[in-house]
């Protein structure tokens, strides 16, 4: 007869319940400071509505109210070297730890006033979610998109289930640093659904980080119950499943999530991470603003009202009262020191319209829109110091014959032996003698521990190097085809391309993403695309495509020492080839914003990337046109070397941009509206462009061959041009 056996999770799953006793054990000052931090924030948030019904909040206000408890219980564990990081809706968390980091150590909220870098949070926290410049983002990230890292707030992520990986990479980063901290992500139901939340809880389990999931289970995504999209309710399955010891608690209760978070923390201690807490809370409020969800339909006022009987500072005044660990008068005076410090915030941020009752915000205080453009991307100075190399000075030295591969995988590993805080990440990275490609092959032999295996989840693994890179590390990154990087899309553009500018600039995103470019394998539509210019859109990110080993060596390493992310496009074509290089030397630098002029000539300048440089110079012989051919080896809006594009254009007054990739994934028309607008006095022809046609690469050789840019293509289109 066959029998059915009961399988049960691989990690522990439980609940923790608090009583009294317990609360009583917490003492009395830090029980009555957690009471006034949960009625700052509540008294905070609604400020923040009156300001928003005021139209002084431009962009949404997701209020915490109702969920108070989950931001100080969960901040009473951390201290300033933890990191965080949260969603939409953390004011409360964000707001708690800046308090935390500011707070005096015999602080009572009971007896102290506040002290000054508490009532800056305060003032600084309001000007941000207002959009203005004492923020602390200077008003770039207002609401939804907070950062201090010196609090250990290292960035909120309006994107739902976008900010997961980041903490597992701050985890990753404080573990390879020997740094004694633990990283938590905050998200609620809505994110705990998503495929980026499941992918980075498998990582941070596979790589054992002190990281803890922290789920605030308010039950409703904007208006959808968590019953109507999922049938599992019980989020903390989702750690269960994964190997990942999970734990519950009552999320209106301060110390029920105290001593969860205690529990999470002890247990990364003594059996490493990571951990999953859910926390079961409710917003009294709709998804934003001041009215309540039952206005809108999709729960009853009997529901809500039913949850406002639990509601946590309901709850703890309750309890301080029955401890006797609070007067009447201990509370009022509470409530009115809370509610002058915030009224005092808001004040400094607001004044009278002149000859009305009404505020408005003083002109001072907005940002400048003429910095709109700032600190999208750092000045280079780390730059400033590095050995640079090109070819016009190679031959000063002994030369050698190298593999592009081997170029490659030498100057990784010798960048590896140089900087610690240099790590690999990728699919099959710690493999096959070095990873699919070769790259890794010497890093892995000494480095193995820096060599880390990443599942099959590109977009889950490259929140988690953003994440490094904003905690210390200097990830590279392998995405193994072209095409992988749209299922990487969200943290390629979303993450990595917008972090810098959203919280003000003004810090390092050290992050190299490799990108294999494979059109002529024969691997078909969905791997042999050339995925550039999507990072072209995003002006966040710096492109090179290297085509010989010596700008390999040279564009790598200045990737490597840069401060901003920079995405290497290797062509395949190029791996086995055979070029010159300085003999021994895999340290040098190429300058970023540096075209190479490959073959000068005065009939007409051909701007080429990638394989068709090599196209472009066979065609030009091919038909006798004295064509001049650049590499423009750095293809973002940052690098493009446009003074030596202009010196061309105005000695050969005829332009032709040549593209493998298919047409309407190139960076061609970008660059033709840009040549127009700089140098349209000079042009003395229509701009011609040669790329691929419409369709992706495809099996059939003949099909994938039409479907590319090819040197039939440019010689044509020359001889069209210069006949």
């Amino acid at each position: 007869m066959v029998s059915q056996l009961s399988i049960s999770p691989k990690a522990p799953w439980f609940r923790i319940e608090v009583n009294e006793a317990d609360w009583r054990d917490e003492g009395a000052r830090d029980l009555v400071n957690w009471y006034g931090q949960m009625l700052l924030v509540r008294r905070f948030e609604e400020k923040l509505l009156d300001l928003e019904k005021a139209g002084l909040i431009h962009g949404p206000a997701h209020a915490s109210i109702g969920q108070e408890a989950c931001g100080v219980g969960a901040m009473s564990v951390l201290g300033t070297n933890d990191k965080i990081n949260g969603t939409h809706r953390a004011h409360h968390q964000v707001l708690t730890k800046l308090l935390n980091a500011a707070l005096p150590a015999d602080f009572d909220i009971g007896r102290d006033a506040f002290a000054e870098g508490m009532n800056d949070a305060i003032y600084r926290l309001m000007a941000e979610i207002m959009g203005l410049m004492p923020g602390y983002c200077g008003g770039r990230g207002g609401s939804m998109h907070m950062r201090h890292a010196a609090a250990g707030i290292v960035g909120t992520s309006a994107i739902i289930g976008g900010n997961p990986p980041h903490a597992v990479g701050y985890a990753l980063a404080d573990r390879m640093l020997g740094r004694d901290a633990i990283s938590v992500t905050f998200f609620g139901d809505g994110a705990t659904l998503s495929g980026t939340t499941y992918e980075s809880m498998n990582i941070a389990a596979a790589q054992n980080l002190p990281v803890v999931f922290f789920i605030e289970n308010n039950l409703y995504g904007v208006s959808t119950h968590i019953s109507e999209v999922t049938r599992e309710i019980r989020l903390a399955s989702r750690g269960a499943m994964l190997g990942i010891a999970s734990i519950e608690c009552d999320g209106m209760d301060v110390v029920a999530v105290r001593k969860a978070m205690m529990e999470a923390r002890r247990m990364i201690r003594e059996t490493g991470g990571p951990v999953v807490v859910e926390a079961l809370c409710y917003r009294h409020l709709h998804q934003s603003g001041g009215r309540a969800g039952s206005d809108f339909g999709y729960r009853s006022r009997e529901e809500e009202a039913e949850w406002k009987k639990r509601d946590p500072i309901h709850l703890a005044h309750a309890r301080l009262t029955s401890l006797g660990f609070a007067s009447k008068e201990e509370f009022a005076r509470i409530d009115s020191l809370v509610t002058e410090r915030v009224a005092a915030a808001a004040a400094r941020l607001t004044e009278p319209v002149a000859g009305g009752n009404t505020l408005q915000i003083p002109a001072r205080l907005y940002p400048d829109p003429a910095t709109v453009d700032e600190g999208i991307v750092g000045t280079l100075a780390e730059l400033r110091d590095a050995r640079f190399l090109d070819h016009d000075r190679m031959r000063e030295g002994a030369v050698e014959t190298l593999k592009y591969v081997t170029a490659a995988s030498e100057t990784i590993a010798a960048a590896m032996d140089r900087d610690p805080t240099i790590v690999v990440m990728g699919e099959d990275a710690h493999q096959m003698r070095g990873g699919v490609s070769g790259f890794t092959k010497g890093a892995l032999e000494r480095w193995p521990q820096r060599i880390l295996p990443m599942p099959i989840a590109e977009n889950g693994f490259t929140g988690v190097a953003l994440g490094a890179a904003l905690n210390g590390l200097r990830p590279i990154v392998e995405i193994m085809f072209g095409d992988f990087c749209f299922t990487a899309a969200d943290q390629i553009v979303n993450g990595v391309g917008k972090v810098r500018h959203m919280f003000g600039g003004g810090f390092p995103v050290p992050l190299v993403l490799r990108v294999r470019i494979s059109p002529h394998t024969g691997y078909g539509s969905q791997h042999s695309g050339d995925p550039s210019a999507l990072f072209g859109m995003f002006p966040g990110w710096r492109i090179v495509m290297p085509t010989t080993a010596f700008d390999y060596i040279g564009l790598m390493n200045s990737a490597l020492r840069c401060d901003d992310p920079v995405v290497v496009f290797e062509h395949v074509a190029f791996y086995q080839r055979e070029f010159e290089v300085p003999a021994g030397d895999r340290e040098f630098c190429i300058p970023f914003g540096s075209a190479r002029v490959v073959r000068e000539g005065g009939a007409c300048t051909v701007l080429a990337t990638s394989v068709m440089v090599q196209h472009a110079l066979e065609a030009a012989e091919e038909c006798g046109i004295d064509a001049e051919v650049i590499d423009l080896r750095n293809l973002d809006h940052h690098g493009m070397d446009w003074e030596t594009i202009g010196r061309s254009i105005k000695k050969t007054n005829r332009v032709l941009i040549a593209e493998q990739t298919a047409r309407r994934l190139s960076m061609g028309a970008t660059w033709c509206a840009e040549i127009q607008e700089r140098f349209f006095d000079y042009l003395d022809h229509e701009i011609l462009r040669v790329s691929g046609g419409l369709a992706a690469p495809t099996v059939s050789a003949p099909l994938n061959h039409a479907a590319l840019g090819a040197r039939e293509g440019i010689r044509d289109t020359m001889m069209k041009m210069c006949s």
